[in-house]
């Protein structure tokens, strides 16, 4: 089934929708006090990576499930060279995919808010 619905948009449009939903997602968390996105590279995909100053990622995922939102820790130890290179240990995960409305982004980055300090 999922893999119908996936095909019925067509790859093209998976890929172009996931993608800016993660641009908005990276521009609305970047906007928010004490946010830091953290995603680096010429070409960004629908992986979204970001800490909460003064808060633990792991802390931060946890907070984020139990309010309902799929995130996911990185730790440092899955990107050795990148993380230590940059002084990161772990980073909140988040994954928008095509399926994903922009109400559910915007609930997040309120989420995201409701968690930082001050």
């Amino acid at each position: 089934m999922a893999i119908d619905y996936a095909l019925a948009w067509g790859i093209e449009s998976v890929r172009e929708r996931s993608w800016a939903l993660a641009a908005t997602l990276r521009e609305q968390l970047s906007l928010l006090p004490g946010v830091s996105v953290r995603d680096q590279g010429r070409e960004r995909c629908a992986i979204v990576t970001f800490e909460l100053a003064g808060r633990p990622a792991a802390g931060v995922v946890r907070d984020c499930l139990a309010a309902g939102f799929n995130v996911s820790l990185s730790l440092g130890s899955y990107s050795r060279l990148d993380y230590d290179a940059r002084g990161l240990d772990a980073l909140v995960r988040a994954s928008p995919h095509y399926y994903n409305t922009e109400a559910e982004i915007a609930a997040f980055v309120d989420q995201v808010a409701a968690l930082a300090p001050g």
